[in-house]
């Protein structure tokens, strides 16, 4: 159960709640996040739940069976919309799309990149400053100077970015430096992590992880919104399978049951899904359909000279293309469910 309360409730408004709450032995946890405050019980509720609704300094209440309470759509019906600023945001009614190398590698390659993004009015940048790769001897990034420069040439341009962290010992070194945090697949079960990213005031994408299930994404997510951070993002980014023909099993069926479980946009990632240049198009395209948010997609200038991730990383010509491609999926994908 999820009992919403009013902002300005009095402290013995919420004692009352709570004794009420604690003489039906139910295990209560008050979660106050950045736009309000929410008292979520466990337990056995075998009473009218108006009895506490109609308590005073309770704004609403919703009896939600799933364990994911919190970033489930059973109490929440509308969906979420995660603002970065006035114009840029993720989900709801609009299709966000972001792009950029899979790693920073230098100054001059963000230049480019921010002058290629405003001209395909792209407005969030991707790119990776510590990366976690499967072999030590693979470039693992520029760190948190290459952050600070990354950030200081988009942030002047007018382009938010979103990269990875790794670590909590990370986030408030990279806290004035990004706007949006990723969880990659590799942490999307590091509960530290995901602690620690539920006290900051900062939207975080969450990867599933990559032999994660469904249920497993939405609870990393729980993990967030309970520490008191609702600006969420969900991503399906692929999972690993017996298929050895491309790199990853895109899940096309995540894209409509996250939607179903969950208020929060899901965006799809077609270049882990599929890890070769030539399908992420399709997929990118199949995606929308199924009803994504937005997509987060790895360009290079020149991929076959990417310090990583060049064999899925689309050039500037083929990039134009998809943009336009998915722009004109999501428009009529929008005008096919309005009739």
């Amino acid at each position: 159960m999820i009992i919403q309360l009013e902002k300005n409730i009095s402290r013995q408004a919420k004692i009352n709640i709570l004794d009420l709450l604690a003489e039906k032995q139910l295990k209560t946890k008050e979660v106050a996040t950045q736009v309000s405050i929410y008292l979520v019980s466990i337990g056995m509720i075998n009473f009218d739940i108006r009895e506490i609704g109609n308590m005073d300094g309770v704004k609403d209440i919703h009896k939600v069976d799933d364990n994911y309470k919190l970033v489930s759509s059973k109490w929440k019906v509308k969906p979420t919309k995660v603002v970065l600023d006035k114009d840029v945001y993720v989900g709801s009614n609009g299709f966000s799309i972001m792009a950029g190398p899979c790693s920073v590698e230098n100054e001059n390659q963000v230049h480019q990149m921010v002058d290629f993004l405003k001209e395909n009015d792209i407005k969030i940048m991707r790119g990776g400053v510590f990366k976690p790769r499967s072999s030590p001897y693979s470039f693992r990034g520029v760190g948190i100077e290459g952050l600070k420069m990354f950030y200081g040439i988009c942030n002047a341009h007018g382009i938010k970015i979103i990269t990875e962290v790794m670590e909590p010992e990370q986030i408030d070194l990279m806290y004035d430096y990004i706007d949006i945090f990723q969880v990659g697949a590799r942490n999307s079960q590091n509960f530290n992590l995901l602690d620690a990213l539920g006290k900051v005031d900062k939207p975080v994408m969450i990867k599933r992880g990559l032999s994660g299930t469904i249920d497993e994404l939405l609870y990393s997510a729980e993990y967030v919104f309970s520490g008191g951070n609702e600006k969420i993002i969900l991503c399906e980014r692929g999972i690993r399978t017996y298929e050895k023909a491309y790199r990853n099993t895109f899940d096309i069926n995540a894209v409509p049951v996250l939607k179903e479980k969950s208020h929060l946009p899901v965006i799809i990632d077609p270049s882990h899904g599929t890890g070769a240049r030539h399908l992420i198009e399709p997929v990118a395209l199949a995606g929308i359909m199924a009803g994504a948010d937005g997509a987060i997609v790895e360009i290079h200038k020149q991929p076959e000279k990417a310090m990583s991730d060049g064999q899925q990383s689309l050039d500037f010509y083929e990039a134009k293309i998809l943009f336009e491609r998915m722009r004109k999926t999501y428009s009529f994908n929008k005008r096919l469910s309005a009739n």
